[in-house]
């Protein structure tokens, strides 16, 4: 080699090392995590608070309150802000203490733990939220076990100590004794219900009493304080300063250690109480997420684990959203990045359609905000405008092909024929409802012996029906009937052209067919499903629609 060749070699060689040492700075900053919990419990109050900490809000705001106070920035729905719940997940990027975190908050009612579930898909960890005078409730129940069949590790937030009083022991033992996992505290109350003053931290050995602020939208003053400081007893109440003492022995005696193997493996929650409405423990609460929350790690696909530092980018959709914007209309494509650098206009594969694509036009999240980004990493989740191009479930990736594992499906339980009485609004009725069905809020069907004018809409919850109507209005101009049916499954037929036409339908069973002209059978009972496949050995009925085609 010339001294020229030997000399350009060797620049090549430490910009593909400054790369790679920037990847992995990069990735060991990240933070991507999800909110889930019961109806109530707090969750997207938990939410403001984090952004009101981390400075991304200047004024927090709160599903309930007063009529002067300004709306949770995660729900940006117009229902979700008329009705006080959460109707969709929402991503939140922002920076704090030089980590960069993206919080992907849940709905938490359970007509939309379909949503909730595809948004875990693309978490590294989750924070449960909890009521104090409530402990587990079975929602939360129901995505922990998500949580932990996807080994997703769990910090806790004990909710609402402020509001009743409650036996922090207690709560700790149904944790253990409900989930089968271990609870480890990292701070401890100072009182509950109305004389709930703040928290202890056990590992940093400090007593933190808060001071409650107007209404909760700023952050509240924190005195600090070592727990043998003499002035305790005075500032807390004898009473409450005892007990205090006590509950620390104890802990100090008897607690188990926090151990962060376990944590990371599932096997173990660290614990932490608070009042998010008032502030009390959010900020120690966002500092130990900083350094317990994992950075992201590999992600298993078809070709095996694929390490985030891997020179190759790769990703995939976990969520379409329409009409976040109102003045552009348009369709939002979720990309959890997985591995590798992305950069701006860059040049992918696109396994599902089998062609190269171009991913132009990425932003930066902020619940409804977007902002153009040049550059993107492991852990972050990114929005493209979508014209068509992606689905849920879709992976892309650059160098070798490959794609993660699918994203399933729930199976409706509750049916429903809708109808558009103008004629004239035919074009965005048909427009929002495939919308919809893209976003994966509603499956549709058609019978086989009407026009595809009058749709039967099904859905994992009945809320779901009213998020439909009021979308169809509110984004199409589109005012719906609808007329609620009797069944609650559906099974996709799989036969040839020649079995189909020997197939009988018991008197209960109504055949319709999906968006593809798949054929499907919509049942009212489990006995009627299982009559119509003993009547019908030569067919094969499935929950799901993979494979037919």
């Amino acid at each position: 080699m010339t001294t020229g060749e030997i000399i350009e070699a060797n620049i090549e060689r430490d910009a593909v090392l400054e790369a790679n040492s920037t990847l992995r700075h990069e990735i060991a900053r990240r933070r991507t995590f999800a909110i889930i919990s019961h109806p109530d419990a707090g969750k997207t109050t938990l939410t403001e608070k984090l952004l009101l900490y981390a400075g991304a809000v200047e004024l927090a705001g709160a599903v309930r309150g007063r009529k002067t106070q300004r709306h949770a920035t995660s729900d940006w729905m117009a229902m979700e802000r008329d009705r006080g719940i959460s109707i969709t997940s929402t991503a939140l990027q922002f920076d704090y203490q030089g980590y960069r975190l993206n919080l992907l908050d849940t709905p938490g009612h359970q007509d939309f733990s379909e949503d909730t579930y595809r948004t875990l898909m693309a978490v590294d960890c989750a924070i449960m939220v909890l009521d104090a005078a409530k402990g587990i409730e079975p929602q939360t129940l129901k995505l922990f076990e998500v949580c932990r069949m996807r080994h997703i590790p769990i910090l806790t937030f004990i909710n609402k100590l402020d509001h009743a009083e409650c036996d922090p022991f207690s709560l700790l033992d149904e944790i253990e004794r409900v989930l089968t996992i271990g609870a480890t505290p990292l701070n401890w109350p100072i009182g509950s219900g109305s004389l709930f003053q703040g928290v202890y931290d056990l590992p940093g050995q400090q007593v933190l009493r808060f001071e409650r602020s107007s209404h909760g939208q700023n952050r509240v003053p924190v005195y600090a304080a070592a727990l043998d400081d003499p002035s305790l007893s005075e500032i807390l109440g004898a009473r409450a300063y005892q007990q205090l003492r006590d509950s620390v022995e104890l802990l100090d005696g008897a607690g188990s250690p926090f151990d962060m193997q376990r944590f990371l493996a599932g096997d173990l929650t660290p614990v932490f109480f608070g009042s998010a409405l008032n502030n009390f423990g959010v900020e120690p609460f966002l500092q130990a997420l900083l350094h317990l929350a994992p950075p992201p790690g590999p992600r298993e696909s078809n070709r095996g684990a694929i390490d985030p530092a891997s020179e190759d980018f790769s990703g995939f959709v976990f969520k379409i959203q329409a009409n976040m914007d109102p003045l552009h209309r348009d369709c939002m494509a979720f990309v959890r990045v997985c591995s590798g650098r992305f950069t701006r206009d860059m040049q992918v594969f696109h396994p599902r359609l089998g062609r190269m694509i171009r991913m132009a036009r990425p932003h930066r999240l902020f619940a409804s905000e977007r902002t153009t980004i040049d550059e993107a990493f492991p852990g972050d989740v990114v929005g493209f405008t979508n014209p068509g191009v992606f689905a849920i479930g879709d992976t892309v990736c650059s160098g070798i092909p490959l794609h993660y594992a699918a994203v399933p499906r729930f199976a409706p339980e509750c049916f429903a024929r809708l109808t558009n009485p103008q004629v004239s609004r035919y074009k965005q009725f048909s427009k929002g409802l495939g919308q919809l069905e893209a976003e994966g809020v509603i499956q549709i069907f058609y019978t086989t012996d009407r026009a595809r004018r009058e749709p039967i809409i099904a859905a994992v919850g009945e809320l779901q029906f009213e998020v439909v109507q009021a979308r169809l209005q509110a984004e199409y101009g589109v005012e719906t009937r609808l007329e609620r049916m009797p069944h609650t499954m559906v099974r996709w037929v799989i036969a040839s052209d020649a079995v189909r036409e020997t197939l009988t339908w018991p008197l209960q069973i109504m055949p319709a067919t999906d968006q593809e002209d798949r054929l499907v059978v919509l049942c009212i009972s489990e006995w009627d499903r299982a009559y119509c496949e003993r009547v019908n050995p030569q067919a094969r009925f499935e929950l799901q629609p993979h494979g037919i085609g």
